[in-house]
């Protein structure tokens, strides 16, 4: 169930659903997904689900992940990244395989040391994370060339927007009922938001626990 040939199929399904970007798809087969989840659920690691990992949290269905990198990337190569929500790292990890630089917060801290510990067997290197509250950002390590978000705000943060720089690109989900997924790029003139597809995220909460 956790073979490079149940990997496989999962790449190919992404590719089905119109995912083009051959090196989102590279990482994320690269990424061993199973590591990421409880051991009861390894055998649905690689179904195209969203999947509970402790805490009230979940990891992303893996379409969605490619979907965001995907935009994000743009076709081009990501330089230093800020990831808003780490979870399990799993997204982390594949942020690693394609970005020069990625740094990832997360609030609730025995969710930040397992990934930790993961990332570490991994010899994940160019993951810097760190335990505090993603609603402000990190604008001590910023700006950012890009910024992605692993939960749903209510509205997009003037923080947040600040702290990526001119030509960056922000992929974040926003709303609270209704949650769509929304492309902010800052130009020259300002930031341009593009709202794109509907789903579902755990809400973007403030606080460390």
């Amino acid at each position: 169930m956790t073979s490079a040939r149940t990997r496989g199929r999962l790449i190919e399904r992404l590719r089905a659903q119109g995912i083009r970007d051959e090196a989102v798809l590279a990482a994320m087969s690269s990424v061993p997904r199973h590591l990421f989840v409880d051991e009861a659920l390894a055998g649905r690691a690689y179904d195209d689900v969203a999947l509970p990992i402790n805490y009230g949290q979940t990891i992303s269905q893996p379409y969605i992940v490619a979907r965001m990198l995907e935009v994000l990337r743009n076709g081009k190569p990501l330089g230093r990244v800020l990831e808003i929500g780490t979870g399990c790292g799993y997204q982390a990890a594949v942020l690693a395989q394609l970005a020069k630089e990625v740094y990832s917060v997360e609030r609730i801290q025995p969710l930040l040391e397992r990934a930790r510990k993961l990332l570490r067997e991994l010899k994940v290197r160019n993951v810097i994370l760190r335990y505090a509250d993603g609603t402000s950002g990190l604008a001590e390590a910023g700006p950012f060339d890009a910024i992605i978000m692993a939960c749903a705000a209510p509205a997009l943060s003037v923080v947040l927007k600040e702290q990526l720089v001119i030509g960056g690109r922000m992929v974040v989900p926003l709303g609270s009922s209704e949650q769509f997924l929304y492309l902010i790029e800052r130009t020259e003139q300002g930031f341009r938001e593009t709202r794109l597809d509907a789903v579902k995220f755990v809400p973007l909460l403030a606080g460390k626990v």
